[in-house]
């Protein structure tokens, strides 16, 4: 690591990197990755002096990472009880591994959301999912990238699933059952904020039936794919209608600062009973080539200005 203060940016994907480092690079901000896939801390030593951004995934053990989300635990903490500036840092880590998490605090805030049972094991899966009415969906509690997720039209099928050889369980053993919500047009929308500020939202097709939502070049999928239908929209496209001013948008910043999250993407659905209902909340959010082409701000620039300005702070009081 550089004896230089630098941003350190905490994560175990290197596909994921190359926007932000243009962005860092283009705001002459020193920044370096923090891979967290092996390695040791001495907890005993001091940390590097800088700023560091934790976009730890709650979908690493897909990468064959399923150990980042302990090693993060940890350096976290580390970092933290050195008094260094964590953005992202530990009690954000448990929102982005953890559905639960994010939806108790969201129902806290005031933030309309799904109905949602969290199962622990499978003794009482099919008999929980009976309570609700069909369609529904089941989750992974730690998801990321929509995996795990699942629609069901018929209780029958479910528990054939939950007993058969394709039951797929969450990595931390937590199934969610969710209320299916009916979208008033085939879309979800995505909020991205950085500083805790609206920077802007995106809207997602969701016609082909994927909940394969993850908007990075790194982690895109053919939407139609085993469907045999055609998306009516683009996979991704600017919500210029949606702005800082929209009432959920006011609910969103205010939870971002109440729970004291800086950077997040927070996805939500209209609909066809005029709900705004929030369902998830990304904490490593990417961002999409198309999107930023057309918008007025950039994400990773947006962020890379914050997380410069943070460490320009930082070295003066240093």
């Amino acid at each position: 690591m550089s004896t230089s203060p630098q941003v350190y940016v905490i994560h175990e994907n290197p596909e994921w990197w190359a926007p932000f480092a243009a962005a860092f690079a283009s705001a002459d901000v020193p920044a370096e990755q923090w891979l967290l896939t092996d390695g040791s801390i001495d907890l005993s030593a001091e940390p590097p002096q800088g700023v560091f951004w934790s976009r730890l995934s709650a979908s690493a053990h897909t990468r064959d990472h399923a150990q980042s989300k302990e090693y993060g635990r940890a350096v976290l903490r580390w970092l933290e009880s050195w008094g260094r500036t964590v953005i992202g840092g530990s009690h954000v880590l448990e929102f982005e591994v953890s559905k639960v998490a994010q939806h108790a605090a969201l129902r806290a805030s005031g933030i309309d959301v799904p109905h949602t049972v969290a199962v622990f094991g499978t003794g009482d899966l099919k008999e929980r999912a009976r309570e609700f009415p069909v369609p529904f969906i089941s989750k992974h509690n730690q998801g990321g990238k929509g995996l795990g997720v699942r629609r069901w039209d018929s209780h029958d099928e479910f528990d054939a699933w939950v007993d058969g050889p394709d039951f797929e369980a969450s990595p931390d053993g937590i199934t969610l059952i969710q209320e299916f919500l009916f979208a008033r047009e085939p879309f979800v929308t995505r909020a991205e904020y950085v500083a805790g500020e609206f920077v802007y939202a995106v809207r997602v097709d969701t016609s082909a039936g994927s909940f394969e939502l993850c908007p990075a070049d790194a982690c895109v999928v053919d939407p139609a794919a085993g469907t045999g239908a055609t998306p009516a929209y683009p996979p991704f496209a600017l919500r210029d209608e949606i702005t800082a001013d929209h009432p959920l948008v006011v609910q969103h910043r205010d939870f971002l600062r109440t729970v004291d999250i800086r950077i997040a993407g927070i996805e939500f659905v209209e609909t066809i009973d005029g709900r705004l209902v929030t369902y998830d909340l990304n904490t490593n959010t990417n961002y999409n080539p198309d999107v930023e082409a057309s918008a007025h701000a950039s994400g990773p620039g947006e962020i890379a200005r914050f997380l410069g300005g943070l460490l320009s702070s930082s070295s003066s009081a240093a």
